[in-house]
Order: structure tokens, then C-alpha cells, then sequence
């Protein structure tokens, strides 16, 4: 077995999980508003934003047995660089304020895995950080394309407002592929174990995020009924 399908095997229970959580359904089923969109937009903003200097420390501490890797990061960076601009031209088309979030601070869960992120590169094996893009970019993938259509549709919003989240869900299809390819090669059980770790951290600090926006979703809904 490839270790890219061990890591598959050892986080399916924390896949299920994240993918299970009512906002993923909520998504798929339509049943979005704008404010909660633009929500979701807003704290993606704040970790996206990080990608790239996250990508730059993480190569910044290999060794020089790990050039190959470093080569990979140097294609990622490439690919992720600006999409966190993209991130606040959606807001923009979806009535948002884009100044307003970039100079803002994420909810205290997107902070923390930020904080997690930065921590696993920089006190511990920095390997560990390709469990973030093993999360990020696989529920992208899985649900990216489908749930941007669905809430185009229940949002009534342009096209320019799903650039991030419809550019990718296709675009890491072949990101998967390449992080398959990348992780196959990490043959030191150290390495492979901060993946695994790393990987079923994401999986919870990044659910935390989506337990928050539907928290956050549900308060609302919940003052607007008190109301009437």
C-alpha cells in the first residue's frame, strides 16, 4: 500500500466526520444565505491568506536531504500565490466589504489553526505541514464545484463572486495527484507519522470552522424569528 493511501485509511474516521457536519449538508442542499457566504468567505480569507508563508517557512526548514521537496513547495507556491485576493474580489461581488476583512481578525477557530499551522512548521517536523494541504485541498475537491452551484443558485449571485471556491474544485483534482505523488516519496516513518498527525488536526481545527460559521448562522436565524 502507498503511504498517500495509508494516509487515506488512518484519517477516513476525521474525513467523515468533517464532511459530515450540517453545513457541508446545508451547502449541497442550497440552504445558504448571503450573509453566511460571505461568512465562510471571510474566514477563508484569514487562512488562505497564510498558504504561501506557511509553504515558504515549511521550505525554509528542510534539510538538504529534502531538495526534491523543496522543488514541490516551489510549484505551490506558484499555484497558491494570490488566491487569497481572489478570496476578497468574491466578497466584493457578493455585496461584501473587502477592506473591512482583510484588516480584520478571523473567529477565534480560524486563528487557532493558523497558530497550528505556524506551530507544526516551526517547533516541530516541518513535513507535518502537507497535513493541512492534505485536508484543505482534498474537501475542496470533494465539494468545492458542487457546493459553489448550489449556492449560486440559492444566493442569486454572479459568477464573479464563486472564483475561489468553483476555480477549486477543479484545479485540485490535479493538485491531489500532485500531493499523491509528493507524499508517496516520504519514505521516514518520522515524516509519515507528522503527516498522519498533522493531518487529523486539520481535519478537527478546520471542522471547528465550519462548527462556528454554523453556530454563528444558527444565532442569527434564530434573533430574525425571535423578531417577527
Amino acid at each position: 500500500m502507498s503511504f498517500y493511501d495509508t494516509l487515506q485509511d488512518a484519517t477516513a474516521a476525521d474525513r467523515a466526520e468533517l464532511l459530515g457536519l450540517p453545513l457541508f449538508a446545508d451547502a449541497l442542499a442550497g440552504r445558504v444565505t448571503r450573509p453566511l457566504y460571505i461568512a465562510f468567505l471571510t474566514q477563508a480569507y484569514h487562512h488562505v491568506k497564510h498558504t504561501v508563508p506557511l509553504m515558504m517557512a515549511c521550505g525554509g526548514r528542510l534539510t538538504d536531504d529534502y531538495e526534491w521537496l523543496r522543488g514541490k513547495i516551489v510549484h505551490y507556491v506558484e499555484e497558491e500565490y494570490g488566491h487569497h485576493e481572489w478570496v476578497l474580489n468574491d466578497i466584493r461581488a457578493a455585496g461584501g466589504d473587502p477592506e473591512r476583512v482583510r484588516y480584520g481578525r478571523p473567529a477565534v477557530a480560524t486563528e487557532l489553526m493558523v497558530s497550528y499551522a505556524y506551530d507544526t512548521v516551526m517547533r516541530g517536523n516541518p513535513v507535518g505541514f502537507f497535513g493541512m494541504v492534505h485536508v484543505l485541498e482534498g474537501t475542496s475537491t470533494a465539494l468545492a464545484t458542487q457546493a459553489s452551484q448550489k449556492i449560486a443558485q440559492a444566493v442569486q449571485l454572479p459568477k464573479s463572486a464563486f472564483s475561489y471556491l468553483a476555480s477549486h474544485g477543479a484545479l485540485d483534482v490535479d493538485h491531489v495527484d500532485f500531493f499523491r505523488e509528493l507524499v508517496d516519496r516520504l519514505t521516514d516513518p518520522r515524516d509519515q507519522d507528522a503527516v498522519i498527525h498533522a493531518s487529523r488536526m486539520f481535519y478537527r481545527l478546520y471542522g471547528d470552522i465550519f462548527r462556528h460559521l454554523h453556530q454563528e448562522h444558527s444565532s442569527c436565524n434564530s434573533k430574525t424569528a425571535a423578531s417577527f
